[in-house]
């Protein structure tokens, strides 16, 4: 098969000639699995194949004017939403972490007048060059921060104020979350159509769970956030396309919304989260959903041997392979704490067990 039809039987709970693969990695690890394998620094489609990935995004790119100023004064970028992030670095490298939070006081007319990116100021004649360097890759638009009110919404108001908006129907809350969804799906609509048949499915995106339990209640979700991310489901099916999710933590208490609404398959999938072991989510949700994800980049990846490594991932591919409908990836962007040798080990494992024998 090719990396299309791989991965879009996988989406559709179909059994695939193998398990898709897929890659997500921080910048610090990413570089040292290209020096591992000889690659130039820059070189992602050459890193992407030494391991085996099916799945490429495809996006079109922001032409448009500045709208919100970094603080150099103070080490912070802000990007088009106006959403502040600062460097915070670690043993093992670093992140940009949200800070500030400029909206988190604002009323409705404060939020009604924020600079926000309009579709129009986005590339799309870049998207149809792109599509023709893509080869038989499995393309998607989107990824985990669309429409993400949760996030979206916490990066400008701040997570308590968001929640407090959802939970009091708070009118600056909810129109930031509607003015953001808007742009969005006309932005990745536009991107679909651009891509003329090339995209094959869309990615979305809502963290639902802490690593113990629901972050909201079911009737929150449903009242709040639902009606928003059915938006996406309905542009995603419009074109008779596919639909992933990505939730972290424990999020199973929503699944059975997820097939309701038309979703087809859930990421992330933190193994060590409530209700989220991978035998649990097989038998309660495999035939109604598909799967990507399960390999925890907080476990045997990060902090165990190779032989860990293997065991673990060769665990996940027997629980989850039967039937078809996984895709292997890990839960998160792989780590820079991750060592070489067991990022290796994780897609060498994927190569040896994920092959279905028919």
């Amino acid at each position: 098969m090719t990396s299309r039809e791989r991965v879009v039987a996988a989406l559709h709970r179909a059994v695939p000639d193998r398990v898709p693969v897929n890659y997500l990695a921080n910048p610090g690890i990413d570089q040292r699995l290209k020096e591992y394998y000889g690659l130039d620094a820059k070189d992602h489609q050459g890193l992407r194949a030494r391991l085996g990935v099916d799945f490429q995004g495809l996006a079109a790119p922001y032409v448009g004017p500045r709208l919100h100023a970094d603080l150099p004064e103070r080490g912070i970028r802000v990007d088009y939403w106006g959403i502040r992030r600062r460097w915070v670095a670690h043993d093992t490298g670093g992140y940009w972490d949200f800070c500030d939070f400029p909206l988190e006081h604002a009323d409705v007319e404060t939020v009604a007048n924020w600079p926000m990116p309009s579709p129009d100021d986005f590339d799309y004649a870049a998207v149809s060059r792109a599509c023709a360097q893509l080869g038989d890759l499995a393309v998607y638009v989107g990824g985990a921060g669309l429409p993400d009110i949760l996030n979206g919404n916490g990066f400008l108001r701040g997570v308590e104020q968001t929640l407090v908006d959802m939970m009091l129907d708070d009118p600056a809350g909810i129109l930031l979350a509607e003015r953001r969804t808007a742009i969005q799906l006309e932005i990745i609509g536009r991107t679909i159509e651009a891509a003329q048949g090339r995209v094959d499915f869309v990615w979305m995106g809502e963290d639902l769970g802490t690593q113990h339990a629901p972050l909201i209640s079911l009737e929150l979700f449903r009242r709040r956030i639902r009606p928003l991310h059915q938006r996406v489901i309905d542009l995603a099916k419009s074109h008779s396309l596919p639909v992933m999710i990505h939730s972290c933590g424990s999020s199973s208490w929503a699944f059975g919304d997820f097939s309701e609404m038309g979703i087809d398959a859930v990421d992330t999938l933190q193994p060590e989260a409530a209700k989220m072991a991978p035998a649990y989510l097989k038998a309660t949700y495999g035939g109604r959903l598909a799967f990507h994800g399960c390999i925890s980049t907080a476990g045997p990846v990060s902090f165990g041997k190779p032989e860990d490594v293997v065991a673990d991932c060769r665990k996940t591919l027997e629980i989850m392979m039967p039937g078809g409908g996984y895709c292997f990836a890990p839960t998160h962007q792989l780590q820079d704490n991750s060592p070489v040798e067991n990022v290796v080990a994780m897609y060498e494992a994927a190569r040896e067990y994920g092959v279905y024998h028919k």
